[in-house]
């Protein structure tokens, strides 16, 4: 589906994704115009599938990061997931095999707010059995 040069184009807009095509160009040793046309073509095959903003949360308010695992009965997989989708504070929702069932990145201003959203909101989501979070110290890699 794609190839090396498409590899190394991506590998260049995740390392920053405001880098122009002339850049890629010169770096890649291309026109502007095939740079331009790879990406609008990733785009259109849905390899690229959005552009994006990496925020730090700490800058923003949040000092809390967590990985949440969630079990829950598996005929309310899908509607838990979609309740968990809903909610401001989770960044991401995965359904998952291993551990457990739904996987979540959360982001709260603090410890407390994290236990509040945990007792009040997801633990009383239809179907949730089990609720484990773990709380991210450092992140060296996104």
């Amino acid at each position: 589906m794609v190839d090396e040069l498409d590899l190394k184009i991506l590998a260049m807009l995740r390392e920053d994704g405001r880098r122009s095509f002339t850049e890629m160009a010169r770096s890649l040793k291309l026109s502007e115009s095939t740079v331009r046309k790879r990406v609008l073509a990733l785009r259109e095959k849905g390899v690229i599938r959005r552009f994006t903003v990496e925020v730090e949360p700490s800058k923003v308010g949040v000092n809390t990061v967590a990985i949440v695992g969630i079990d829950v009965e598996p005929t309310r997989l899908l509607e838990a997931a979609e309740k968990l989708c809903e909610l401001e504070e989770v960044r991401s929702v995965a359904t998952s095999a291993g551990d457990h069932m739904i996987m979540t990145e959360i982001w709260t201003r603090d410890g407390r707010a994290l236990t509040r959203l945990i007792s009040e909101k997801i633990g009383k989501i239809d179907g949730v059995k089990k609720i484990c979070p773990s709380i991210i110290l450092e992140k060296l890699k996104s």
